[in-house]
Formats: C-alpha cells, structure tokens, sequence
C-alpha cells in the first residue's frame, strides 16, 4: 500500500530551485535512507511530504495516514530545530507529540504520562525526565525527540539526522529500535552517511535537486555518480564512510 506519493514536486527559494520534478513513493512497509550533498534537498523534501514549504506538483496521502483530523506522522526534526531555551522538561517534549491527537491545549491523561514515561526509560533517560530542556545533553536531547515522533503510534515516521550528538552505543540501539517499528510503520530517515546506514535502511533515495531511489540498500560510487549524487565511499575497515563532494550543477540556495 503506497502511504505518500509524490508527483512532480518542485520547491523553490527566492526563485532558487531547491527541488525539482520529484517522482516518488512510500510504501507502508518502506525503510528509505535519503541521502544526499549539503544543500541538495535532503531537509527540502522532508518539509514538501510534512506540508511545512510550498511546493509545485502533487502529494498524495493515502486515507491510512488519517486517524479522524490527525495525521499519522511522526517527524524527528534536527536538533537544531528545536529551542532548547523553551521552559519545558523532557517529559512535555515527548507528550507534544500527541498535540495532534489531544489539541493543543488539551490535558494530557495518566495513560499519556505513563507511555511517555515508558519511552523515556526506554531511551535511558528515566532520570532525566523531569530536567528542563536545556539542561541536558544534546544526544539525551536526541533521544528525547525521537520518543516524541513515535507517541502517536504513527503510520509513517521521518526522521532528519536522527544519530547527531548520540553515541556510539545509543546509535547501535537507535538503529535496533527503528528496524522493530518497521514492522508497523513505514520510515523515511536522513542521514550525512551511507556506509552507517546501508545495513540498517531497506533502500536508498539520494537527493540532489533531483531525487534518484535506488532498490537497494546497497549502492557503488559509479551508481551514485550517475544518479547525479556527488558522494565517495571511503573504505576503513569493514564500515565504508561517505563524503559528499561539492556539485557544480548544485543550487545555489544554501537551503537543505
């Protein structure tokens, strides 16, 4: 079953083309790694799917991703993103996920306190429940975040650089987690690097103004190349590295 689909879509900054005539699927039991240059509209195609930028085109979602007016989505943004100079604690980021289902100023039930807690103690951050935001770590930040995008039991969950400012051992459990909520829930995650997300994502959709899916999770340097996706693969060991080169046919946007 298709969740999202895309058709055509353009997005455009102060007449910069950030994206252009974007073909592109979800499908419900999806794991799509989207990668792609600074600047090439990895961060763009996530707000054109969340209807967070105008866009040019067609995006479709199927009636599966409606429960009443709320949409299924669960969105883990950047952590720069995020003001971490707002009064609240760890525990009210991860019960505003739930805005979409309870209102915005709806009062949250024990069962939305306990599930959030649950989450929170699942992510190692028991004790810091209750720390106000700004007082904790970026990586506990993460983790934070993410609880928040998968409260609402989604159908679809993106997440945008979600292993940024986690270490080594969350980053392993992170990538666990996420391959258990496939099960239910189709995912769409960004990242800087191949060579750590190839074993976790089930395909790779690269991003440089134009977006190429390729049906596998494994990708050569010549595939990419021709797909437009400017990216070396660096070998260290038994983990191949990626670093993304600079374009000449990128945009000229510094938007991503």
């Amino acid at each position: 079953m298709t969740l999202v689909s895309l058709h055509d879509v353009s997005v455009a900054y102060d007449g910069c083309e950030a994206l252009h005539g974007v073909d592109l699927e979800i499908d419900q039991r999806d794991f799509l790694g989207v990668i792609g240059p600074n600047g090439g509209g990895k961060t763009t195609l996530v707000r054109a799917i969340l209807g967070t930028v105008p866009y040019k085109g067609e995006i479709r979602m199927a009636p599966e991703l409606f429960r009443g007016k709320e949409r299924l989505i669960g969105y883990m943004p950047q952590l720069s993103e995020f003001d971490r100079s707002f009064p609240i604690s760890l525990l009210e980021v991860v019960l505003s996920g739930l805005q979409g289902r309870r209102g915005f100023f709806a009062r949250y039930t024990r069962h939305d306190r306990e599930r959030a807690l649950e989450l929170l103690a699942g992510a190692g951050l028991a004790e810091a429940a209750r720390r106000p935001i700004g007082e904790v770590s970026g990586g506990q930040m993460q983790r934070a975040l993410l609880c928040r995008a998968v409260i609402s039991d989604p159908r679809l969950l993106i997440l945008d650089e979600p292993a940024n400012f986690v270490d080594n051992k969350f980053e392993n459990d992170l990538y666990r987690m996420l391959r258990t909520l496939n099960e239910r829930m189709a995912i769409v995650m960004v990242s800087h690097d191949l060579g750590t997300i190839s074993g976790v994502v089930k395909e790779i959709v690269c991003v440089n103004r134009r977006v190429h899916r390729h049906r596998s999770n494994i990708v050569t340097e010549e595939q990419l190349r021709n797909y437009d996706c400017p990216i070396r693969l660096l070998s260290h060991g038994h983990v191949p590295h990626t670093v993304l080169e600079h374009h000449p046919g990128d945009c000229c946007c510094d938007h991503e």
